[in-house]
């Protein structure tokens, strides 16, 4: 692995006001694509955090704002993605047969079709294969580095030598690696040598999906449930996609399909996190079109892992019982007025760790389901793939204790607050933590994971 140079200035610790948070001049970065911000599940993280382009390690700590200045942090659970990834092998076989394409039938004298035909090479090899990328290790070690500075007593030099800090983690090599490059962030931010630190690879909770039966009978492994999908991708919008590709690149309308118009769009995103340039195949797509991919991919998030089926949320009642039960641990350690056992938790998974538990918990959920035949009016919709679930998307839960036994718990989502849904009074992003369990008890008292993945219920 790399050797990773950490850059220290005091200007890293400077709180960044909200404005300039948030937006980034295109012009500024041509290195970027128009189109970078439709990239779904693989779009960069720094396109959800705008301020991170021009300093990866700034934190803005203003955003935790405690009820008083005697609140004090208690327990974090961090349950993250991934970094960024090569595609799979099912990608890669895909972008090879669009580069045939590209390459002997496509004509015209466009830069950038003369760029793929005579300067871009098919780099992508099979055995790559979903592993992490070099900007992945960096994703996870720049996240180490922030959430220790906006997390700095719990996550801290003292935690991680004590053994009160745990990591977790889905036995896939991407996450395996995406777990030592967050620990190595931390090493190398302290400069520990003389130590290392475990980790638990735990399928059973960061690859639940696998192990729900009646998620991957009636979901995963089941054509018809994904029908809307299959309706969008044959739908007007989705053709006049197809054909504005390959009119672009000057080919017969029957030689681009959905699945290669999809290969053109990951090969713009995945030329972009994983080497930052702005590849020729983004010029098949304008802004229009992005749209609609970004929807088709959305459409399948929805149907597969969000709330297209009661299952797919279901699948993830391990992780949901599991969160909460360090929640209450470190609650009750701490009224007893002893250390709590385990600050923080760390837990590497995948897009598809995150999506059901986030489902299940009711962020992001639309007034109407997406199907193959809204797309228009489905336009500010708050289910979007592209904002939620980039590379290294994070949940964290926050546990405060501010004095007479006053817990709150904040939730933030790549680094940014949010509110749970339903509890939306004033104090909202940082509620009670009993108002938590109040407005998820038949999910506290229920959910069992055996009972719901059972692909036939037995009568009791």
């Amino acid at each position: 692995m790399l050797t990773f140079l950490w850059k220290f200035t005091s200007f890293h610790f400077l709180i960044i006001s909200c404005c300039l948070l948030n937006h980034v001049n295109p012009e500024d970065h041509p290195d970027i694509p128009a189109i970078a911000k439709y990239f779904n599940t693989k779009g960069r993280y720094e396109e959800v955090n705008p301020y991170l382009i021009e300093d990866i390690l700034a934190v803005n700590r203003s955003i935790l704002q405690p009820p008083s200045a005697q609140c004090r942090q208690i327990h974090l659970t961090a349950i993250i993605r991934h970094g960024t990834r090569y595609p799979t092998t099912k990608n890669i076989k895909e972008m090879q047969q669009l580069y045939n394409i590209a390459l002997h039938n496509a004509s015209g004298e466009e830069s950038w079709l003369r760029e793929i035909q005579t300067e871009w090479t098919m780099w992508y090899t099979e055995e790559m294969d979903g592993r992490l990328v070099q900007k992945g290790v960096n994703d996870l070690k720049h996240l180490a580095v922030r959430l220790s500075k906006l997390f700095p007593t719990l996550i801290s030099e003292e935690k991680l030598r004590g053994g009160f800090i745990q990591f977790i983690t889905s036995s896939k090599h991407r996450c395996v690696n995406s777990t030592l490059s967050f620990k190595a962030g931390l090493t190398e931010l302290w400069a520990i040598t003389d130590k290392e630190f475990d980790h638990a690879v735990d399928d059973a909770l960061m690859r639940f999906f696998d192990q729900c039966t009646k998620f991957v009978e009636e979901v995963d492994n089941n054509p018809s449930a994904v029908e809307e999908v299959d309706k969008f991708k044959q739908g007007p919008e989705m053709r006049r996609v197809q054909q504005k590709i390959a009119d672009r690149l000057r080919v017969p309308y029957n030689n681009v399909t959905h699945d290669l118009t999809e290969a053109a769009f990951y090969l713009c995103a995945y030329e972009f996190a994983i080497k930052a340039v702005n590849s020729p195949w983004c010029q098949l797509f304008d802004e229009d079109d992005a749209k609609v991919m970004e929807y088709a991919s959305d459409l399948r998030e929805y149907w597969k892992r969000g709330y297209g089926y009661d299952i797919n949320s279901k699948s993830s009642c391990i992780l949901f019982h599991d969160l909460f039960s360090r929640l209450d641990k470190a609650a009750s350690e701490n009224k007893l007025g002893q250390q709590v056992t385990e600050a923080v938790t760390v837990q590497i998974g995948h897009a598809d760790t995150l999506l059901p538990l986030l489902t299940l918990l009711g962020f992001f959920k639309d007034s109407d389901a997406l199907t193959s035949t809204n797309y228009a009016s489905q336009t500010q919709r708050s289910f979007r793939t592209s904002h939620m679930l980039p590379y290294a998307a994070n949940l964290l839960l926050v546990l405060y204790d501010c004095g007479g036994g006053d817990l709150r718990l904040q939730p933030l989502l790549n680094e940014k607050p949010v509110t749970f849904p339903g509890l939306t009074d004033q104090k909202a992003s940082m509620p009670l933590y009993q108002d938590v369990k109040e407005h998820y008890k038949d999910l506290l008292s229920g959910c069992d994971f055996e009972t719901e993945c059972q692909l036939f219920k037995t009568e009791a």
